[in-house]
């Protein structure tokens, strides 16, 4: 038996156990109390510490359950063999200083990709989450539906229908934690090796998770009405993605005779498919809404995907498909034992959102509050900036400048960042060569900026435009 000298301290706010426990562990771990060593008894050393034998029994307790002794019957406690243990603090002392650079801050960020959040209804939420909480509905604990709890699916489905026009039931949604998600959810259920058109600008991260998912990607040019119907039919692709609603990042609203001919593109090819990103389409500034392309879809070839990012919050992370009835059983067969990616408590704190009227308040607010700020940057940049026209306003969360002048892109968000102004360049959006006497292109969103920042903003830009 070893003899174990350590020195308590009454005074620390520390259990005299812990510091019993902490002492004999880092021992162990060093190497001073070697494998197969016995240690004093329970009773000798609280006798020799002058503490009570319950507190050495605590300490020897927790390093039993750790498994750094063993307790031999009518021997005693004796050390456990310790091979290569993990020290996480010795770990991290030892690694190289991170050399990572912060990210760069900027006094003006226009971002494309953030919201206002600081209009968000927190009051609201805390409320309905309390109520879910306090209910004790143990329901919710437990795992739901491959698609989402059905309460959340019919209230998605009734905002659709009243809001976009989108015909459905609530058996042909499926939620999940975001658009990637869903992306990647539809490959399984269409397959692989499939042959997809992506308008050219578009959005670079469903390019990203097409090119993942081993489809064969094909850029489709646009004009003024969005995808070019002709080139589509002559890219031999049986499957297309559009955001006809609110096209990123040009911003074009797709008209009903570009809509038909796309919809009749995928009537007439067996296995074709449009999928339908509603890209923030809550936010419209002049004229009705227009309802969505599934509205006019009477061939069952649209799969419709909506998220909650944009008229909520990013971190929400609650998106949703529409699947064309053709496809359920398709669904049901290939991926019915995937687990819903939403937490059930999160569904359910959405659900009473949208049933209540919350989510309509806070969209009417938020729709306010963007049109402000829309209308201030618009009148900003034409009143400060030269050599630039305008084109993508009146809907969404951002606007285009096209720049006219003899600088290049890079020169432009050079100069910018070197006055703290963050920009956007639009060459970033397009899928393999420019196109022929490109022109400079900047995206500016204005949804994280209060009025004030974005007019000091412009004004600071027309240095370098």
């Amino acid at each position: 038996m070893i003899d174990l000298v350590m020195t308590l301290d009454g005074h620390s706010g520390r259990h005299l156990y812990e510091q019993i426990y902490d002492y004999i562990r880092a021992e162990i771990r060093k190497g001073n109390l070697l494998c197969g060593e016995r240690l004093p008894s329970t009773r000798f050393l609280a006798e020799y510490l002058q503490v009570s034998r319950s507190t050495v029994d605590l300490a020897y307790e927790q390093l039993l359950s750790e498994g750094y002794i063993e307790a031999r019957p009518c021997k005693g406690f004796f050390v456990c063999k310790m091979e290569e243990l993990y020290d996480l603090k010795a770990a991290m002392e030892s690694r190289p200083p991170c050399t990572e650079e912060a990210p760069e801050q900027f006094l003006y960020d226009f971002s494309p990709n953030v919201v206002e959040l600081g209009s968000f209804p927190f009051g609201t939420w805390k409320k309905i989450t309390r109520e879910i909480l306090i209910g004790d509905r143990k329901e919710l604990f437990a795992l739901g539906h491959p698609q989402g709890d059905m309460e959340l699916r019919t209230s998605i489905c009734h905002y659709l229908h009243t809001s976009r026009g989108v015909n459905c039931m609530p058996e042909q949604i499926v939620v999940g934690a975001g658009n990637d998600y869903l992306l990647l959810l539809l490959e399984k259920i269409l397959g692989r090796h499939r042959s997809v058109a992506l308008e050219n600008p578009t959005y670079k991260r469903a390019y990203q998770i097409f090119r993942s998912c081993a489809y064969q990607v094909r850029t489709i040019p646009m004009d003024d009405s969005g995808m070019r119907a002709d080139a589509l039919y002559d890219s031999g692709a049986d499957l297309a993605y559009v955001m006809p609603s609110h096209q990123f990042p040009t911003g074009i609203v797709m008209p009903i005779g570009r809509r038909l001919e796309l919809l009749r593109w995928a009537s007439s090819g067996e296995g074709r498919y449009l999928i339908e990103d509603d890209y923030d389409s809550e936010f419209r500034y002049r004229g009705k809404p227009i309802p969505s392309l599934q509205a006019s879809d009477q061939a069952d070839r649209v799969i419709y995907i909506g998220t909650f990012s944009k008229a909520i919050a990013p971190a929400i992370r609650i998106s949703y498909m529409v699947l064309p009835r053709r496809l359920l059983a398709r669904y049901r067969e290939r991926c019915c034992f995937f687990s819903s990616t939403v937490s059930r408590i999160d569904q359910s704190i959405l659900n009473v959102f949208l049933r209540d009227g919350a989510f309509e308040r806070h969209l009417n607010k938020m729709r306010k509050i963007y049109k402000s700020r829309h209308d201030t940057l618009l009148s900003a940049c034409r009143r400060y900036l030269k050599h630039v026209t305008i084109s993508g306003e009146n809907a969404g969360l951002h606007l285009i400048l096209h720049y006219q002048g003899d600088k290049t892109e890079k020169e432009l968000l050079d100069q910018a960042a070197e006055k703290g102004i963050r920009l956007y360049g639009m060459s970033d959006t397009y899928i393999g060569r420019l196109p022929e006497n490109w022109q400079p292109a900047l995206i500016l969103g204005y949804a994280g900026l209060h009025e004030e920042k974005l007019e000091a903003g412009v004004r600071l830009l027309s240095d370098c435009i």
